[in-house]
């Protein structure tokens, strides 16, 4: 038995199919009920009063003898009896023995079973109409289908997006009525009633609802909407100027309904949903195969079903002649025998004729609408209607069919659909999301500092840029991550403190109000990028700019060692600092369009080797040069050119010598020498005609001794030889008066002279950490103005009593194994576990150089003494 809820169900479900079925499908299905009902209705007949009367035919030549007596009293009639019958001396038994033998050998097979085989025949075509429908490979895509369909149909944003779009549509459609129409408008009431019932007629969805005064205010569009109208919905951006007197609200203004969260997220996952079931009806077309086949199996039935059905209805006849194998039983050899529900049967099966022909012609016209249309493929864009999402994209194969079989029932349910196609209709959704989930306050409250103290704002991995970041003016770094619409707009202008924009693997465009904003005040940009070619082109059009980071692939792709994929640079005519952070063969030759103000340049090429350096000889401005990664094995002949520069920084590299280091005595700026993770085997003497350096980074190579002339750079403050072989300090370090940093760590020193300790009285930060010593010298008392020492990784068994004096060390200045601090006297732990002085620690940060950025010079302090220098 089935239960109430079952057939509840079942009920539901067909309801559903009914938005793909069309008027002829309808109709088909009323056609193929009431054959069943004339087909039960004969069935029923025959089953309950089926039958025949037979009599038996009197022969002339049997039994003749015995009824000739008969013969003779009916020859001579007795007017005193009543009449009578013939006589046949049969009981009623043989009668009805007779009629049951005479009803399955004389009457025929159609006779008795047509109703049942046009039953049959009936429930094969109710079958084969719905076939489709629970097909294995069709009935999941269909439910999936249908159940979209209801989801874009109850969604709130369906109703937003068609009212937004039919008022774009209008406000379109106004300017072409009043230049070619003179005739009085139609009040506007009248007009809000028509374009309502419109959109609604047909579907039990919700309504569009017209909000605000632009319902009542807005013209009817014309009847045959032009081109310009009927695209006006594929970008915002591309709509005219209305009319002056055309109330336009402002979209966040507008009174009408608001989207709430769970709204906004389930239009969203609805938007995905449509995605991937597009994605997946247009890989086949099997539910069109199979709704063909069944078609074209109905008409082939039906053809059988007249072809052997109406010559059997002249073959239904009321008197049939009956000859049983029964004269010994009966005495007769013929029977006389009559079918009373011929007529009825006769009739009956006439109008299921003409039920099956109706039907027939039904199915060839499915037939002719199947092949004459070319329903594998659906455009929005023959639809005429004002207020399709006609920007949707054309369909193919099972889903450009189910949506021409809804047309038939109802075109406004592909209308709600196109809603979920839409690209603008996506773009906007995302936009009242992020309106909504960004606002500025939550902007406001994600804003940090960065390391020089300036405001900060970071955004990874949203749409698009939201409309509350232009208006935080305060911001003055901002950073966009993994964004595929940053669109910056006129807006951008409220944002008065930017003045360094990051862009990492974002798709940044820029509208010319914009643009011109950031020719003014941007002065910073830093671009992340896969190929050259993803560089936005007014990046080289931003004439303020002082600072251009660049990270990505630069290396044009067929070219390589002279390639360079970067458009010219001659309009960043104030550009101080270039970084370049790829694969780069050559020093580009464009560089040279903004010789006269690049002051800093950077080439991080990440082990590619760095084949040409002719281009560094333009660069004659240049005052701090990093080629970083390079894969360099001596020093370029071309840095002799460069005689303002002042860091030369040539780390992570292949240098194995020195020698040409004679070729930098015309650098008589340089001040600042970095050649940390080489292989330079030996230091030359040459190093002594380098006579301002400050800082020189030999750290990380295979050093084993130091030359003297190493030691007649007066000026040096910092020396950084960790990470080598030394295995002695040579005694004239003593020489280096003005040092305040020395690192040995990593080293195989077992001692340290005296000198160091009695000479180098300016050291701050002492790291002699993983060597060898053995004992700590007690000169280091000397070092009154030492903060940072590092002695852990040796063999010291005690530290001098000497260190107590160095006070600069309390507070955790001072590195070494927590055993060794028990070997002195009590009060000299404890004194070097207090807390640091604030006024102490600040005159030693103050006093402490910046070991990142020697010299700490800023853009406009190079430019400022540029400018000096070359004056003198």
């Amino acid at each position: 038995m089935f239960t109430l809820s079952e057939l509840w169900s079942i009920s539901e479900r067909h309801g559903r199919y009914k938005l793909l079925k069309p008027w002829w499908e309808v109709f088909m299905d009323y056609l193929v009920l009431l054959m069943l009902m004339v087909s039960i209705l004969a069935g029923t007949l025959l089953l309950s009063r089926d039958g025949v009367v037979c009599v038996p035919i009197q022969s002339l030549s049997s039994n003749y003898s015995s009824n000739f007596a008969m013969l003779s009293d009916f020859s001579t009639p007795d007017p005193s009896r009543p009449p009578k019958g013939r006589p046949t001396h049969l009981d009623f038994q043989q009668y009805v023995y007779i009629s049951q033998v005479c009803y399955h050998e004389a009457l025929p097979w159609f006779s008795r079973f047509l109703p049942y085989v046009t039953l049959l025949q009936s429930l094969l075509l109710l079958a084969s109409g719905c076939f489709w429908f629970h097909f294995p490979l069709t009935s999941a895509r269909i439910e999936h289908f249908l159940t979209i369909l209801a989801k874009c149909c109850e969604s709130p944003w369906t109703s937003r997006a068609l009212s937004r779009t039919a008022k774009l549509d209008s406000i379109l459609s106004q300017p072409l009525e009043e230049k070619q129409e003179t005739s009085p408008q139609i009040p506007p009431a009248s007009m809000s009633i028509t374009r309502q019932s419109s959109l609604d007629s047909g579907t039990d969805s919700p309504l569009l609802v017209r909000t605000g005064s632009m319902s009542t205010t807005a013209p009817q569009p014309s009847p045959c909407p032009s081109t310009l109208s009927r695209c006006s919905t594929l970008s915002t951006l591309s709509l005219p100027e209305p009319a002056k007197h055309t109330p336009i609200v402002p979209e966040a203004s507008r009174q009408g309904p608001t989207l709430d969260r769970s709204d906004g997220e389930q239009a969203r996952a609805l938007f995905e949903r449509v995605r991937r079931f597009r994605a997946h009806c247009e890989s086949s077309d099997i539910i069109y195969k199979v709704y063909t086949a069944q078609t074209l199996f109905k008409v082939l039935k039906i053809i059988v079903i007249v072809s052997y059905t109406a010559p059997l209805l002249s073959s239904i006849s009321f008197s049939h002649i009956c000859q049983p194998h029964s004269h010994a039983l009966t005495g007769y050899r013929v029977f006389q025998c009559s079918h009373s529900l011929s007529s009825v049967l006769r009739k009956l099966m006439q109008a299921y004729i003409a039920l099956v022909g109706f039907y027939g012609l039904l199915g060839t016209y499915t037939l002719f609408w199947i092949f004459h249309k070319s329903l594998r493929q659906y455009s929005f864009r023959n639809l005429q209607d004002v207020g399709f999402m006609l920007d949707a994209p054309d369909l193919s194969n099972d889903l450009a069919f189910l949506l021409h079989m809804t047309d038939q029932y109802d075109p406004l349910l592909a209308q709600r659909l196109s809603v979920f196609l839409s690209p603008v209709s996506e773009t906007r959704l995302m936009e009242e999301s992020i309106d909504r989930r960004w606002s500025a306050t939550r902007l406001r409250s994600m804003i940090t500092s960065d390391h020089q103290g300036r405001s900060m704002l970071q955004l990874v991995a949203v749409p698009r840029l939201p409309p509350a970041l232009f208006t935080i003016s305060q911001l003055e770094v901002l950073k966009l991550e993994l964004i595929g619409d940053a669109k910056l707009t006129a807006q951008i202008s409220n944002m008065t403190s930017l003045r360094e924009l990051h862009l990492y693997h974002c798709s940044a465009t820029v509208e010319p109000t914009a643009l011109v904003v950031l020719q003014e005040r941007l002065e910073s940009l830093h671009l992340t990028f896969t190929q050259a070619t993803d560089i936005p082109g007014w990046v080289y059009s931003l004439r303020g700019l002082q600072e251009l980071h660049l990270t990505g692939r630069l290396a044009s792709e067929g070219n390589v060692g002279r390639g360079w994929a970067l458009c010219s640079l001659k309009h960043l005519r104030h550009l101080r600092v270039l970084t370049l952070q790829g694969m780069v063969q050559r020093i580009p030759g464009e560089l040279s369009e903004i010789a006269g103000s690049l002051l800093r340049l950077e080439i991080h090429n990440e082990g590619t080797r760095l084949l040409v350096l002719t281009g560094l000889r333009r660069l004659v401005g240049l005052a701090e040069l990093e080629l970083q990664g390079c894969q360099l094995e001596r020093l370029p002949s071309t840095l002799m050119a460069l005689t303002g520069l002042r860091s030369l920084d040539l780390q992570h590299n292949s240098l194995r010598t020195l020698e040409e280091l004679l070729g930098l005595q015309h650098l008589r700026r340089l001040s600042c020498l970095r050649l940390a993770h080489n292989c330079v085997l030996a230091l030359p003497a040459s190093i002594g005609v380098l006579r301002a350096l400050e800082l020189l980074d030999l750290a990380h190579n295979q050093l084993q001794n130091l030359p003297p002339a190493l030691f007649t750079l007066h000026r040096l403050r910092r020396l950084l030889l960790a990470g080598n072989l030394l295995e002695e300090l040579p005694a004239e370090v003593g020489a280096l008066t003005f040092l305040q940093e020395l690192d040995l760590s990593g080293n195989r020193l077992e001692i340290l002279p005296k000198v160091l300790f009695t000479n180098c009285v300016e050291l701050r930060t002492l790291n002699v950490a993983n060597n060898s010593l053995g004992s700590l010298h007690p000169g280091v008392g000397f070092l009154r103005h030492l903060s940072q020492l590092n002695v852990q990784g040796n063999n010291l068994e005690e530290l001098p009593v000497e260190i107590e004096c160095c006070l600069g060390l309390r507070g955790g200045g001072l590195l070494v194994e927590s055993w060794l601090l028990h070997t002195l006297p009590g009060h000299i732990m404890d004194f070097l576990q207090q807390a640091r002085s604030s006024s102490y620690a600040s005159s030693d940060a103050n006093s402490h150089p910046d070991s990142d950025s020697f010299p700490a010079f800023s853009t406009a302090q190079w430019s400022f003494l540029s400018a000096v220098e070359s004056q003198i």
